[in-house]
């Protein structure tokens, strides 16, 4: 399978030829702010488009559910189906359902386990994890060296580890430290995981910060976690100043944290354009047309010099 690389002008481009009426979507958490947006780039998308309905679901983190919601989605007689799952090693069962009934099946931001055996009706679009974490710890290796923090304590906060985003945007920050790409020394005092929520980030910061063990900054998986952690530490008085925290995904709360000067590093995730280039590839596969089963929407580095270019993208 090859892969290509599509932006969002080049989505909207496409939106001419496709003629399916129903898409199934299976979204895996509605309460997510960034995956608020993708569903909302298919809604938009959909809307301007003729003769395009599609039925969005909230699995809920739960597994069962989405499962249930694919089924559901091929007894109804959908054209195609659209799914972000909830747990990206629990995929096989969702393409074979789709598989058995020759339903289209696009999944969308996380990597399915089966990816590279998906059938010829099914597709992956989403941006490159290994480009995420790597951008993201690269910067903060080079804020650090510019402030001459050497070696740098970091912590690591960590998505759901059921996640495959979660998993890669950790190795990529161990494989810049070990392919001697990072500027400083880097000493990881702890890795835990928040699943995503800021909630969870702030009771994991505070429950580090309560060790008082000192540290120089935080890498985080995404900004909801780096926004949970800042509350955390300017609870316990912490100077923002004084710490380096990087996020992923530049959604708008982490770029009002940025201009505040709390976050130091993000990563633009174009949430609007995998959503609309997720429905296109179903519309595609749904004609009978060809699509490549891997579309990479790129990543983008996003610090205080270039944020005013994302302001209202996420």
């Amino acid at each position: 399978m090859k892969k290509f690389l599509i932006s969002t002008a080049m989505v909207a481009s496409m939106a001419g030829g496709a003629s399916a009426e129903t898409v199934g979507v299976s979204m895996a958490l509605f309460d997510d702010n960034f995956l608020t947006v993708l569903r909302n780039g298919m809604i938009d998308q959909a809307d301007d488009m003729e003769n395009v309905d599609i039925q969005v679901e909230d699995a809920q983190n739960d597994v069962a559910k989405q499962l249930d919601q694919i089924n559901n989605f091929v007894a109804s007689g959908v054209d195609a189906i659209i799914v972000n799952p909830v747990d990206t090693s629990a995929t096989e069962a969702m393409t074979n359902a789709a598989a058995q009934a020759n339903v289209p099946l696009v999944y969308v931001n996380r990597m399915p386990i089966n990816v590279d055996a998906l059938p010829e009706n099914q597709a992956f679009v989403a941006s490159d994890e290994r480009e995420s974490g790597t951008l993201q710890t690269k910067e903060i290796c080079d804020i650090f060296a510019e402030q001459g923090t050497d070696p740098a304590r970091v912590y690591v906060m960590m998505g759901e580890l059921s996640n495959q985003a979660a998993v890669q945007r950790t190795q990529d920050i161990h494989d810049v430290v070990e392919n001697g790409e990072c500027a400083v020394e880097l000493q990881f005092l702890d890795e835990q995981t928040a699943n995503w929520m800021r909630d969870e980030a702030q009771n994991l910061m505070t429950n580090w910060i309560s060790t008082g063990e000192p540290f120089d900054g935080l890498i985080s998986n995404n900004d909801e976690m780096a926004l949970g952690a800042i509350q955390a530490m300017k609870a316990s008085g912490i100077d923002m100043d004084e710490v380096v925290v990087g996020g992923i995904d530049a959604t708008q709360d982490a770029l009002q944290a940025m201009s505040a000067g709390d976050l130091d590093v993000t990563v633009f995730q174009d949430a609007a354009g995998q959503g609309s280039g997720a429905l296109e590839a179903a519309l595609k596969l749904a004609n009978g047309e060809e699509v490549e089963q891997k579309v990479w929407v790129p990543f983008q580095l996003v610090t205080p010099e270039n944020m005013d270019q994302f302001a209202t993208e996420n």
